[in-house]
């Protein structure tokens, strides 16, 4: 519901911002310049709100009024205003080159959805309403608890953990939902296992209050799945392949379709990527390196080559094995660095793509030896591979690692359970919101 509010709210500034830019510029909303500019405006504004969501202005996750917030929507306005103008100077049926006026509606604009998305980020802190309380101490609840206190914006207002060997605690837990001031509780595994507990909490739905188990709220919050709740029974609950065959089979025939037109636009640029790679340092182009496929099925995937080439393979890796990827990392070349970030290294694997060895969306691919590695000390790690390795994928996108800290065991595990979430909920509809966020990533960095 926020989201649809953030989306009105926009569509209003735009509007309005528009309309201010007319009786500014002609002293009033006179009929013939407000019929000429609203058309062709409102085929912007529609643009306006696809690129606004590419950027992630309504992840509500990322609604604070923080710098990279903001940052991340100047850049999104800066966006927009380039393709307005672009839009109307290739666009000239529509009888109008607005340049005086674009230059103060993009002062107003800004003004406006700056002002509107602070508004909007303060009221929601502060008017945090659905009181919640987390029944049973874990690190899962611990976890969770931080996460809703540093996130207002989603809604809940998080009391405190309740410990259930805690009598006290549990009955101030009764007294609390008595007067009406808890409207969620959030329960752990632990919390079910007591029959005591059981019957306390059953006693407070006369009060109206909302009940979640962890597990599931941490997830539809988090948008990752808590691997200290769940065992093999919950996979065999929630990751039945025969559910999703029509989907896979579906997604392998689209993965076909969109690696062809993807290999058609990109070729015409591999002989000027190959030229740039090879005069830059010595090496082959392409590099392959094997990686671990779904069900474990290892294969080779290719990449341009980005760094100092020292083996026979063309990798840089030499005498001393496979190494985690850093930023700055010394072993890149200087066509390396734009090539990595504006994501060129990778197209070469549209080809893994239409062999069927990859998707478009997935968990990314990992070297054997560090599966190998991982499997061992990270429980239900090899689960990941119950579906094919993508290009970009849900942990890509919801977990930003900084690569100047050196990659961990524990980052590993948080990225493990986006993978598990995304495993879970794969469709057509989350897999091109992270293509499309994907893209807003690409973008940014580049700009």
């Amino acid at each position: 519901m926020r989201n649809g509010f953030l989306i009105v709210g926009d569509i209003i500034a735009l509007y309005a911002a528009l309309f201010l830019t007319l009786i500014i510029r002609y002293g009033g909303l006179y009929t013939q310049y407000t019929t000429l500019h609203a058309i062709p405006f409102t085929i912007i504004f529609v643009l306006w709100i696809f690129v606004l969501y590419i950027a992630g202005a309504y992840d509500l996750h990322g609604t604070k009024n923080d710098i990279s917030f903001y940052r991340a929507l100047l850049i999104a306005v800066g966006v927009n205003l380039g393709l307005t103008i672009a839009f109307f100077y290739l666009s000239p049926s529509f009888g109008i080159t607005p340049r005086a006026n674009l230059a103060l509606f993009s002062i107003i604009v800004a003004v406006l959805m700056v002002g509107w998305r602070a508004a909007f980020n303060t009221l929601v802190a502060r008017t945090t309403t659905n009181a919640t309380l987390i029944v049973g101490n874990n690190p899962q609840s611990q976890e969770l608890y931080d996460y809703l206190l540093s996130n207002p914006q989603l809604g809940y207002r998080a009391l405190g953990i309740i410990d259930i060997t805690n009598e006290s605690a549990r009955d101030a837990l009764a007294k609390v939902a008595s007067f009406g001031k808890v409207k969620t509780v959030i329960l752990s595994r632990e919390a079910l296992s007591l029959p005591q507990i059981t019957n306390e909490l059953y006693a407070l739905l006369r009060y109206r209050i909302t009940f979640y188990l962890l597990s599931d709220f941490y997830e539809n919050i988090t948008g990752k799945v808590p691997l200290g709740t769940i065992d093999q029974a919950w996979f065999l609950e929630n990751l039945s392949e025969g559910s999703k065959r029509r989907f896979d089979t579906s997604k392998r025939a689209l993965d076909a379709v969109f690696s062809v037109i993807g290999l058609a636009i990109t070729l015409p640029f591999y002989p000027l990527i190959a030229l740039a790679i090879k005069l830059d340092s010595r090496g082959p182009v392409f590099i392959k390196q094997k990686r671990v496929g779904k069900a474990g099925v290892e294969f080779y995937l290719y990449k341009f080559r980005n760094m100092f080439s020292n083996s026979p393979d063309g990798s840089a890796e030499g005498a001393s094995g496979p190494q985690w990827a850093i930023e700055d990392d010394p072993r890149v070349t200087r066509v390396g660095k734009i090539i990595r970030k504006t994501r060129l290294d990778e197209i070469p694997q549209f080809w893994n793509i239409l062999k069927g060895e990859m998707s478009f969306v997935g968990p990314r691919p990992e070297r054997p030896e560090f599966h190998a590695q991982l499997k061992e000390k990270i429980p239900f790690y090899e689960e990941r591979s119950l579906t094919k390795p993508g290009l970009t994928g849900w942990a890509q996108i919801k977990y930003m690692l900084d690569f100047r800290v050196k990659m961990t065991v524990d980052h590993t595990i948080e990225k493990l359970k986006y993978d598990l979430y995304y495993i879970k909920h794969r469709s057509f509809l989350l897999d091109i919101s992270i293509i499309l966020k994907t893209l807003k990533i690409v973008v940014g960095k580049v700009v």
